[in-house]
């Protein structure tokens, strides 16, 4: 595998990690590659839950823009086609994996990188992080999901000014707002990260799977069918061991021992 990915097997999870710190973690095809690679192959590993984060003072600063440079090309990139070939798969894997996907925003996320982070399924912010639109100051829309999440994630209102103005939005406040599920003292983040990968990994994995897809799922069901899907998921989870497990180990006030299946 590619060094601009580190993957690390933790037994019932996978920590993957953004590996260009002198580049602020930014995207080339190469790195594109290695961390779909490392997605897919914690899937057909049998991992639990992944924890995905970024190696030095930043979480990932988006597209390495000297990859796209029109200077440097014979003409005008086809932007179309690095979101196509590239960020939607990206986006579509994380959003389809039958598992959670927690992310540990270690510092800057921008552009491409901020819209990755709110793709996952939990995302935890050191307070010293910042969340930045950054497409505005070169022309361009937030792609990577970033023109759809935000908007379901934050409103109209704020999604328009975050993309519009490109200002940071600092880790507690983009908590506060209900963009990612909670700011943490920096010296703390990747052992609380850890530890919330570890419980879920442990945790009724096929239950949690199945929560996560009819959450993502609700934003394009009237509540009618989204009552069946409901209907349909529980079905699912009450013929499952996790279920008799759970039950059990209630009634007979021990601690629950889950396979996820």
């Amino acid at each position: 595998m590619s060094d601009t990915i580190i993957s690390r097997n933790m037994g019932q999870w996978v920590e993957i990690t953004l590996n260009r710190p002198d580049r602020l973690n930014s995207f080339t095809e190469e790195m594109h590659h290695a961390l779909r690679a490392a997605l897919e192959a914690a899937r057909e590993g049998g991992a639990r839950a992944v924890l995905l984060t970024g190696a030095g003072r930043g979480f990932c600063a988006g597209q390495d823009l000297g990859d796209r440079n029109p200077a440097k090309m014979e003409g005008p990139p086809d932007l179309g086609h690095t979101v196509r070939t590239f960020y939607a798969p990206l986006v579509r894997l994380i959003r389809s994996l039958e598992f959670p996907v927690i992310c540990a925003v270690n510092g800057v996320a921008a552009g491409a990188g901020a819209n990755l982070a709110l793709a996952c399924d939990v995302v935890l912010a050191a307070d010293s992080a910042k969340f930045i639109q950054s497409f505005s100051k070169v022309g361009l829309i937030p792609d990577t999901g970033g023109s759809w999440h935000l908007p379901r994630l934050l409103g109209e209102a704020r999604a328009k000014g975050l993309a519009l103005t490109g200002q940071p939005l600092p880790a507690q406040q983009a908590a506060d707002w209900g963009l990612i599920w909670k700011a943490i003292p920096d010296a703390d983040l990747m052992t609380e990260a850890r530890a919330l990968a570890e419980q879920l990994a442990n945790g009724p994995t096929l239950g949690l799977g199945l929560t996560k897809q009819t959450i993502q799922a609700a934003a394009t069901h009237t509540l009618s069918d989204h009552l069946e899907i409901e209907a349909d998921a529980m079905k699912t989870c009450g013929e499952s061991a996790d279920y008799a497990e759970g039950v059990t180990a209630f009634l007979e006030k021990r601690r629950p021992v889950f396979r996820g299946e």
